[in-house]
């Protein structure tokens, strides 16, 4: 009975999860033919002319954002990325450094312990979303480590360096960049650490 059990569920999974990906698919074919037909073509962000300016090429990974679901697993099943290459942007306050951006992978949760130690803080606490568009120039959901309205220190998981290529936001809901993980880290002057909780 529990063989069957089993069996069932795994079934069940796989057909959501075929079904997860065709959703994507259909999502991105769906907007692209709509853009195409429309005349409509994504203006270019600050982050996409910041990469330009510095001949940093990328691609321009568009979806449909979902206002009820702004996480990056969501993003990373609209965009057909693998999950731990979709990497989301968290902007933390230090108490003595001030504003910290830490760049981890979209299923990962920041341990904030880690994150104190590695930037020089004794502790350090998350922005409300309030706070996010007055200090980084960003809404949650659109948060990129490029462009901010300061320059402050980025910390990125170090489990970047196990990828070629990587997506951060592009500055706007709606748009992923797939990026050369090792031109981000330089252009953003990026440390690489271990800031994820297990």
């Amino acid at each position: 009975m529990r063989f069957y059990y089993v069996v069932a569920v795994y079934k069940r999974y796989k057909q959501l999860y075929i079904f997860r990906k065709f959703i994507s698919y259909f999502n991105q074919y769906v907007y692209s033919r709509l853009n195409a037909g429309m005349g409509i073509n994504m203006n270019k962000t600050n982050v996409m002319r910041m990469l330009d300016a510095d001949g940093i090429e990328y691609e321009a990974l568009e979806y449909l954002p979902d206002d009820n679901d702004l996480s990056g697993v969501h993003v990373a099943d609209q965009i057909g990325i693998p999950r731990e290459q979709v990497f989301k942007t968290l902007v933390a306050r230090g108490n003595k450094t001030g504003p910290v951006v830490f760049v981890i992978p979209c299923e990962a949760e920041l341990d904030l312990k880690k994150c104190a130690a590695v930037s020089g803080n004794k502790n350090v606490e998350l922005l409300t979303v309030k706070e996010l568009l007055p200090v980084t120039g960003y809404i949650r959901g659109g948060c990129s480590p490029i462009g901010m309205k300061r320059k402050f220190p980025v910390y990125f998981d170090e489990s970047v360096t196990l990828y070629d290529k990587i997506t951060v936001s592009a500055g706007v809901r709606g748009c992923q960049l797939l990026v050369d993980s090792k031109k981000i880290l330089d252009f953003t002057e990026g440390i690489c650490v271990d800031v994820i909780s297990y």
